[in-house]
This record gives C-alpha cells, structure tokens and sequence, in this order.
C-alpha cells in the first residue's frame, strides 16, 4: 500500500488500468465471443451478408425512434473516432505489429457479441406513452435476469456514465481532434494562447477546445434524433472519404504490404515493440493493447451500441442484432486494419519521440510520399470528424444511463449534459497518456457488467436465432 500511495497519479493511473485488463478480463472478453459464435451458429459467418443487406434497408412499420439505418449511423458514430487513427497507433507503439492481429481476433469474436448485445437491447427495451424509448444492457439485466440483478444494472449504468464524461466519450476524443490540430497549423507549439505551471498551451489547441464545446453543444441538445441526423450525414461519407485515402496509401506502397502482414502475423506470437524489450512482455502486451484497443474500437461487449440499438424502428430482435453487427465489421475489421497496415508499412510505429495522432500523421504523410501534406489534412480531417461524431454518439449513450440512475429525472441528465460540454472544453488540455489509461479502465469496468449478461442470457440469444432463421428458411 505504502508503494502504491508514493506512486504518481499516471502511474496508479497505469497501473489499475493495467489490474483490469490483466488476463481475466481478455479471456472473459474473448470466451463469451467465442460462446455466443457457437450458440448462433457463426452468425458473423453465415448471416454477413443478410445483415449487410439489412443494413441499407429500413424496416417498414417498427416501433422506435430513429431508422435501423439511423441507429447503426449513431452507434457508428460513437465507434468510429480516435480509437481507428489514435488507438491503433497506441496499441501498435506498445505491442508491435502483432497487436494488430489480437485486434482481428477480438473483432472477429466481437461481432458475434455485438450481435447478441443488440438483439437483447431490442427485445427488453421500453417503449413510453410518448414514444420515448430506452433500452440497454441495464434493462436486459433487470429485466432479462431478473429484479434481483437490478443492482449490476445500476453497477453498468455509473461505469457507462464515467466512461463518457471522463474517458472514451470526451477527453480522448477531443484530445485527439486538437492534437491533430496543432500539429498541423502550430507543430512547433510557437505561438501559445497562456500558461499554467510548466505546461504551455498553443491557440490552435485552445480555439479547438472551445469550437468543440460550442459544436457538442448545438448538436446534443437537440437529443437523439438530431444526433442521428448528424451522423448519418458525417458519418458514411467519412467511412468511405478515409477507406479511399488508406487505399491510395497502399496502393502507391503495394511492395511493401506484404512484409508488413509477415510482421503482424509474427510479431502476434513472438512480440516486436518499438522500444524493444523481453519477447514474453511484449507478446503479452501486444495481446493486452491488441484486445483493448480493439474493444475502445469497436465497442463489441462494451454494452454501449445496445443503448443506440433499442431505439431502432424495428420489428423483429434479431434483425436489428444483424444490422448491429455489420458496426464491427466496418469499424475493426476494414477501418482499423487500413489504418493499421499503413503505419506498419511506414515504418511509422518505431519512429522515437511520436506517439498519439502524431505516429499516423507520419505514416499518412510518408504513405502519400507524392503529397505528404496532403496526407497529414487527411489524417486531421478524418480525426476532427470522426472524434466529433464519437462526442454526439456517446453523449446519447451516457445520458441513457445517467436517465435509468435516476428513474427518468430529465433535470439531472440536463446538468450532466452540460457537464459533458464542460469536460469536451477542458479534454484538450490533459496528458494523453493518463487520458487513454482512464479510458481504458472505464471501459473494462463498464464491460464487465455487461459481459456477465451476455453469458446469462445466452440461451435466449440462441433461441431467438434459431426461431428467425428457420422463419426465413420457411418462407
């Protein structure tokens, strides 16, 4: 106790976020994906390609608040942010290519868990008088596992608060758009807006800041129908502005691709870090920021995207689960490797003095060697609005649960809402390491609740396939 209390904060920081996302949490994580994949039969497999064609094919008649399109669009939003161009580079900085891999297989894994998580958040929600709906891992854990179980409920609901307000919903996201920011109008940090103590602050940094906050706040207080109008306008048309940029990259650096996979598959089971170091650690680590990274990615066990989920306009549980999961797919698996492969290819992840944003920035403008400029707008482009769109979406997610704390008290998630603003004001100006080690544990804690649900209400996901399936087949 005595060694922990003479600790710095970044490094108790460090150190609880690493307890959480020790071993226990990896393999829980990764055997309830792999439960739910044998008890639905592959459905990431076999149902990919229904679930890609329900995607872009609204159901008619169901009962909900946005589209099923809308509600993929906001729970999008709230996955496709700092966590496919900032986490990506962490996770590989400190495991070395083969984190990648880990990211593949809890992506993979994952997306039978975010089928699940969803389909459950469609058949336990709550549908008010006015139309009002909520759902989520706390209702299918109250209601699905019974009353007595209200309390992980309530448990899942103040990690879900936490996590937005002080990890993955604000300061990383913030942090990250004005990071990218400054490096590309003031990478010599030269002209500083003010100072506090030894830390200096630039104006780019601080007018990022504050036309953030002023942007949250004219989207989120408009609640979710604005969100989802947002984000299904930001969103697809960045998805494919980014995939094309990362295929221009490796196109031009098509001979280098294939040494880079051999680095991923490699250092999956042999461990390569950029700082070098034991091959055990390493390994271990890789698969640690691998699988960690991969869940602030994707959110696939998280039990945030359910939140979004139940307010699809839909009929049908497993439909909505199927359009849910394709999220995974998009976000992980294309996203996150083509950012992934370009910083690989370039050389980007053993770069000494680059960490963050700034170790894609470099792969992005030497990927794109013809028009290295060109390539860093990319990267601040893709980040501002990416980040942006993961504030508005996990702000829905984090007043959901700020709403089932206190019995539906609209007063309190109104102050909580400015609070979220407030916290999107300040983000920019905390240490990036400490902000992705508190995220980080938020997020484990908030899964943990979430996962033991899973588990539980298997059998129910597995019926409810099993019933659908055999529906389509009979018609």
């Amino acid at each position: 106790m005595a060694e922990f209390m003479a600790m710095s904060f970044a490094e108790k920081v460090d150190l609880i976020d690493g307890m959480i996302w020790g071993t226990p949490m990896i393999v829980l994580i990764l055997f309830t994906g792999i439960l739910l994949t044998l008890r639905t039969g592959f459905v990431q497999v076999l149902r990919l390609p229904k679930a890609l064609r329900f995607m872009v094919q609204n159901e008619e008649g169901g009962e909900g608040e946005v589209t099923s399109f809308g509600a993929l669009c906001t729970a999008l939003s709230a996955t496709i942010g700092t966590g496919n161009i900032v986490g990506v580079a962490t996770a590989i900085c400190a495991g070395g290519p083969g984190a990648l891999f880990w990211m593949w297989l809890a992506a993979f894994f994952g997306m039978a868990t975010k089928y699940a998580e969803c389909l459950l958040a469609i058949k336990y929600r709550t549908i008010d008088e006015k139309g009002h709906v909520l759902g989520g891992p706390f209702y299918y854990i109250e209601r699905g596992m019974g009353k007595s179980w209200t309390w992980l409920a309530k448990l899942f609901a103040l990690f879900g608060a936490g996590a937005g307000l002080l990890g993955i919903g604000t300061v990383t996201q913030v942090n990250g758009i004005a990071g990218a920011v400054e490096r590309l109008f003031d990478p010599e940090k030269a002209h500083i807006a003010f100072t506090v103590g030894e830390y200096s602050y630039t104006w780019a940094l601080t007018i990022t800041a504050v036309l953030a906050a002023i942007f949250t706040a004219a989207v989120i207080i408009g609640g979710i129908k604005r969100i989802s109008t947002v984000a299904q306008l930001i969103v697809p048309f960045m998805a494919v502005f980014y995939i094309v940029v990362c295929v221009t990259i490796l196109i031009v650096n098509a001979s280098a691709i294939p040494a880079a996979f051999e680095s991923i598959f490699a250092g999956a089971f042999t461990g390569t870090a950029a700082v070098g170091g034991f091959a055990g650690a390493v390994m271990k680590e890789a698969i640690q920021k691998g699988v960690a990274r991969g869940i602030f990615s994707n959110e696939a066990g998280l039990g945030s995207a359910p939140i979004a989920a139940a307010a699809a306009s839909t009929k049908s549980c497993v439909r909505q689960g199927l359009v849910s999961m394709t999220g995974v797919f998009i976000d992980t698996i294309i996203i996150c490797t083509m950012t992934g492969l370009a910083i690989v290819l370039t050389g980007a992840w053993h770069q000494e003095g680059l960490e963050g944003v700034a170790v894609t920035s470099y792969a992005f403008s030497h990927g794109m060697s013809f028009a290295p400029f060109i390539g860093q707008v990319c990267v601040t482009l893709s980040l501002v609005f990416f980040a942006f769109t993961t504030i508005l979406g996990w702000d829905y997610y984090a007043e959901r649960c700020v709403e089932y704390l206190t019995n539906g008290k609209m007063g309190v998630v109104k102050v909580y809402r400015y609070l979220w603003i407030l916290a999107v004001l300040v983000g920019p100006f905390l240490a990036l390491d400490v902000v992705w080690d508190i995220a980080d544990a938020l997020n484990g804690l908030m899964a943990f609740p979430n996962l033991i649900a899973l588990l539980a209400l298997s059998g129910v996901v597995a019926k409810e396939s099993k019933d659908y399936f055999k529906t389509l087949k009979d018609k």
